[in-house]
Order: structure tokens, then sequence, then C-alpha cells
């Protein structure tokens, strides 16, 4: 998550977790930055982003890697809030009859997201009205 803009930068979804997920939600996420942004890149502790392909990943960008602290979810506060947005949105209010349909929910709920972040910055205008 962009902190400035609220947009969700790059994300992946699996059945389970496994690096490769993680190793191309990194791929999407670098693609978007110009050869001068150094933004720092926070995760939780998830073994994941402890890994040395991802942390050599991030070096060799010049990134700074940021992890929340054991058992402190407040470092993690703007992801955490999203997630518990989208759980009050949209999951809990809806009915999945397979992880495909939850999946494609989710990536509409990821899009409307970014859109309505967009509007705010444009006035509460459509993209059509700028």
């Amino acid at each position: 998550m962009d902190l400035f803009s609220g947009e969700i930068v790059a994300y992946e979804m699996q059945n389970r977790p496994h690096f490769p997920m993680v190793s191309q939600m990194l791929k999407k996420a670098l693609s978007k930055l110009g050869p001068q942004d150094r933004p720092t890149l926070h995760s939780d502790q998830g073994w994941q982003y402890k890994m040395w392909t991802y942390r050599g990943r991030l070096a060799s960008r010049g990134l700074t890697q940021s992890k929340s602290r054991k058992g402190n979810c407040l470092d993690n506060a703007a992801m955490e809030s999203f997630f518990g947005t989208m759980k009050a949105e949209f999951f809990y209010l809806n009915r999945f009859d397979s992880v495909e349909q939850l999946q494609v929910g989710i990536r509409q709920y990821i899009h409307c997201l970014y859109e309505r972040f967009a509007a705010r910055t444009r006035g509460h205008r459509c993209a059509t009205q700028v």
C-alpha cells in the first residue's frame, strides 16, 4: 500500500502461502518504481520476508526493508486497517461458493477502493470530469 495515495501497489493471491506468490507480488511492485525511487517496504514478520531472495531483491534496488515488531499490529496499522475495512465492507456481507469467486471479489474490491481514493484526489469527481 502506498501510504500517500492509499493505492494497493501490488498483490497476489493463492490458496496457500508460498514464496513464488510473494516473489511475483514484489516483481509487480518494483516494476512501478522509477529508477530513482527508494521507498521503504514494510511487512509483517512472515517467513517469506526473511528469505534471502526477497531481501536480496530489495537490497539490489537500494530499498529499505521494515518489519513489524513481534506482537505489535500498530507497526502495520495502515494495512491492518485496510484488511479490517475489507472484511467489514466486503467479506462479511457476502457468501462465496468457491475460492475463485472470493478472489474475483477481492480484485473488484481493491479496484473499487483505488477508484475511491482516486476520486478523493480529484475532488470527488469522476475521471471524465477532470
